[in-house]
């Protein structure tokens, strides 16, 4: 006789049972979930489970080598993925932990918005754990982040842990790939922030369309069903959410928001000394001076102030952000003996190249002279747009690779270079140490060298090996900082 998968959540609710979908991983006693993956279908790993001691598997059905076992190992479930949080969400009692989570979803600038509030609401005097791009962190842990959102057993364990060590607040970037794939499950979200939407990853979601609707889940779908919302009203896609969304608060630039809620900032200026804002909420005004540079900058600043004054924050405690001075790998200043102006940052879409290099063409530098390139194995239509954006803000392109993966660097770089044919100058070295060095090499006084792509990320990847490479390191080096 099979076994009931809500009798299944119950044991592991009261038991605290262990919860597995990786069979290598698995060990007595365990729980072991068959989930489809992108590449690889967990119902193959299933007897590789059994040997290594699962008390039970959840499946879609029995594969016919196991139909011999005893029925109660085998719990069927119509969606192995749903079935793998619900676990999780049961073993980790997430729901009733005495924490408040917060989302931020969008193509652009959820790093910026994480780093933001954790600044903000830490010296509020909250406990404030992160989960995003670049690290997953709470008082006492920090660990690279190898997916921006992870799977849904590490993410409950993760948030499990942050109510053990104190934390009141969890902030969190929420990817388009965890919304598509339930990673994100569960997670009782107590806000959700939306900062834009340009294109990026549609090898996975094929079309905007399809992208915008799996960014729409956290709002629409996802738990708390009273959440409060924050939404870049500047953006059209955002307008659109804004329209499913009548309770969220609409933060903006432009002063066009109807009688609904909003969150009004006037950008007074945006220069090499950062962004000064002025900002209009009711009958309420009060203005912020942060060191960031780029008016980019400005949005992410409106969206942590509006989801901010959403869960109780009062516009005079905003003062805090004046303080914070940047994220690894966002428009991040190299310091070098020389005063030169050089610049890494993770731009890696059309729509944030441009947005950078206006921020930087605003920003009054002589010239601006770009290192980029397209990773590979991933949206081949936005390589040439990349181009294009790199030809229309800067003098001069220096095109080379960045994480060709399984592609040829040559091939990928053939695919950029029609966006290119607009550029003042181009130089094309494959070589990214090389690129860094030639681009360093023309600069002259005032000019502005940025190298985008990476970001914070210290690697590359070629045919699928993993190389130690760092953009802020190579710039250190040729720099002679100490």
């Amino acid at each position: 006789m099979q076994r009931d998968f809500e009798s299944l959540l119950m044991t592991c609710r009261e038991r605290k049972r262990n919860v597995c979908s990786d069979s290598r991983k698995v060990r007595a006693g365990d729980i072991f979930v068959a989930v489809p993956g992108v590449t690889e279908d967990g119902a193959k790993y299933i007897r590789q489970a059994l040997e290594g001691g699962a008390m039970h598997v959840v499946c879609k059905s029995v594969p016919e080598e196991c139909i011999q076992l005893p029925g109660e190992i085998f719990v069927l479930h119509p969606d192995p993925r749903e079935a793998l949080w619900r676990l999780a969400e049961a073993r980790w009692d997430t729901g009733n932990l005495p924490l408040k989570v917060l989302g931020i979803t969008g193509t652009n600038g959820k790093t910026t918005c994480t780093y933001l509030l954790e600044r903000l609401l830490t010296g509020l005097g909250h406990k404030v754990g992160v989960i995003g791009t670049v690290t997953y962190r709470w008082p006492g842990h920090s660990e690279p982040s190898p997916l921006t959102t992870p799977d849904p057993l590490s993410l409950h364990r993760m948030l499990g842990e942050m109510a053990a060590a104190g934390c009141d607040i969890a902030v969190m970037e929420v990817s388009s790939h965890s919304l598509a794939q339930q990673r994100v499950g569960g997670i009782p979200f107590a806000g959700a922030a939306f900062t834009n939407l340009t294109q990026d990853h549609l090898d996975f979601h094929e079309n905007m369309e399809n992208y915008f609707t799996v960014k729409a889940k956290l709002f629409l779908e996802q738990p708390k069903i009273d959440k409060v919302k924050v939404i870049n009203a500047d953006d059209p896609w955002g307008r659109r959410l804004l329209e499913l969304c009548p309770d969220a608060l609409a933060f903006g630039r432009n002063q066009e928001f109807g009688q609904r809620r909003h969150l009004y900032g006037e950008l007074l200026s945006a220069d090499t000394d950062g962004c000064r804002l002025r900002m209009h909420y009711g009958e309420k005004e009060w203005r912020l001076h942060s060191p960031l540079v780029g008016a980019f900058n400005a949005s992410n600043l409106l969206l942590v102030q509006a989801l901010a004054l959403e869960i109780g924050v009062e516009p005079a405690s905003l003062e805090i952000l004046s303080g914070f001075t940047g994220v690894c790998g966002r428009l991040e200043k190299i310091a070098n003996p020389q005063g030169r102006h050089v610049f890494v940052d993770y731009a890696h879409t059309p729509d944030a190249l441009v947005n950078v290099l206006k921020s930087l063409r605003t920003a009054g530098f002589k010239r601006i002279i770009t290192v980029f390139g397209c990773g590979g194995n991933r949206d081949r239509s936005k390589r040439p747009l990349m181009g294009e954006a790199v030809a229309a803000y800067s003098d001069v392109a220096v095109l080379t690779s960045d994480n060709p993966r399984f592609e040829d660097p040559i091939a990928i770089i053939d695919d950029v270079l029609p966006g290119l044919g607009a550029a003042r100058e181009l130089i094309v070295e494959p070589d990214r140490h090389s690129a860094t060095e030639k681009a360093l090499s023309i600069m002259k006084d005032g000019d502005a060298l940025l190298i985008a792509g990476k970001g914070h990320e210290d690697y590359q990847i070629v045919q699928g090996v993993k190389h130690h490479y760092s953009d802020q390191e190579v710039l250190r080096e040729l720099l002679h900082c100490d």
